[in-house]
């Protein structure tokens, strides 16, 4: 559904609906994951409406393009909210596009981002379930050093605030686990020539390239990554990699390529195989792919549902009081919120043609 069809509805709201924005990427080098969250969203508010909906409402979704320019989304979320015509706001979409929507939603409507992000989000009214630096980069790269003999490493990176910020924590873990950083290197995002690039990663002479890379982007890294050998000498790892971007990259350019993630298409918790089946049997073998950034709008839409719940209302300042309490069962694991982040467990798998093998728990 579009914004403008959104924003030439009725500014009066159903009073047994609750009116969820899903903000995911529907263009440019993110928007290969859209169809997947939209999916997996969709899933969760069929779920919690076989339930009753919430406190009685059932669950609505109206999607936007978190692919657009931040100010558009801005702008957009905006006005529905000055209209009444949403209640909460979650979904999948770069950090860029947080900064703009966390001071406008601020005391005006749950917020749940379900991103991986760079940490430090503080805006009342937010509530953060993805992975950050510290949980998922930091014991990757020990890992990687105590497994793997990986201690020299170049950062590949879009120029935007999540890389940047990455890569600043990342500097600093690294010299408490004794590690070197060689090079860090970035690209605007969604750049098409990574040679430049790519001979700051040969010359920087690293045993490993850090990839903060996203979507497309990183698939077009990984093609000419592999077509100049490098695959042969060095290893990759990314806190951002998925099966569609398996299959863009092709078996051929994932040779030695770890991802850290709170979700993988192959896990093999309950809730995750559960998941697996009911996605299936709703939308046919022949979805979108199940991925960690589809996965993180299904949590999306269960965290607003259990911090409602929690609070036995819709008003933010009663479910900013019961917050810290809010804890559920999820297809990543066991969900338990802490200072309106969600801690949750961090996997680390290698790709393996077009699947990711879970090796560890991080």
């Amino acid at each position: 559904m579009s914004s403008a069809v959104l924003q030439a509805r009725s500014p009066s709201r159903a009073a047994d609906v609750f009116r969820l924005a899903l903000v995911v990427p529907l263009q440019g080098p993110a928007g290969m994951f859209g169809p997947s969250c939209e999916a997996l969203a969709a899933l969760a508010a069929k779920r919690l409406n076989a339930e009753g909906g919430l406190l009685g409402r059932a669950v609505e979704l109206h999607v936007l393009d978190g692919g657009k320019a931040p100010s558009e989304v801005a702008h957009e979320v905006k006005a529905l909210l000055d209209v009444g015509g949403i209640d909460g706001v979650t979904g999948w979409h770069i950090s860029a596009v947080r900064k703009r929507l966390a001071p406008m939603l601020s005391g005006r409507a749950p917020y749940v981002y379900t991103a991986l992000y760079e940490g430090g989000e503080t805006t009342t009214g937010v509530f953060c379930s993805g992975e950050t630096p510290r949980t998922q980069i930091a014991p990757a790269l020990r890992w990687l050093r105590d497994n793997e003999n990986l201690r020299r490493w170049c950062i590949v990176g879009d120029d935007y605030v999540w890389p940047r910020e990455s890569a600043a924590a990342t500097v600093s873990f690294a010299r408490s686990l004794g590690l070197e950083i060689a090079d860090e290197v970035y690209v605007p995002f969604g750049t098409c020539d990574f040679s430049s690039a790519m001979r700051r990663v040969k010359e920087s002479d690293a045993d490993g390239v850090l990839m903060l890379l996203v979507g497309q982007d990183a698939v077009l890294f990984n093609r000419l990554f592999a077509q100049q050998g490098l695959d042969h000498r060095m290893t990759r790892f990314s806190p951002l990699m998925e099966e569609n971007m398996l299959l863009a990259s092709g078996p051929g350019s994932t040779r030695r390529l770890y991802v850290a993630a709170s979700y993988f298409r192959s896990l093999a918790t309950a809730g995750a195989m559960d998941l697996t089946s009911d996605y299936v049997s709703t939308f046919s073998a022949d979805a979108p792919p199940l991925n960690n950034m589809a996965e993180s709008c299904y949590e999306g839409v269960q965290t607003i549902a259990a911090l409602v719940r929690r609070a036995k209302s819709f008003d933010l300042r009663r479910i900013l009081s019961v917050s810290e309490c809010v804890g559920f069962d999820s297809p990543r694991g066991v969900m338990q919120m802490r200072n309106s982040h969600l801690d949750h467990p961090i996997y680390l798998a290698a790709a393996s043609d077009y699947e990711f093998d879970v090796i560890t728990s991080l």
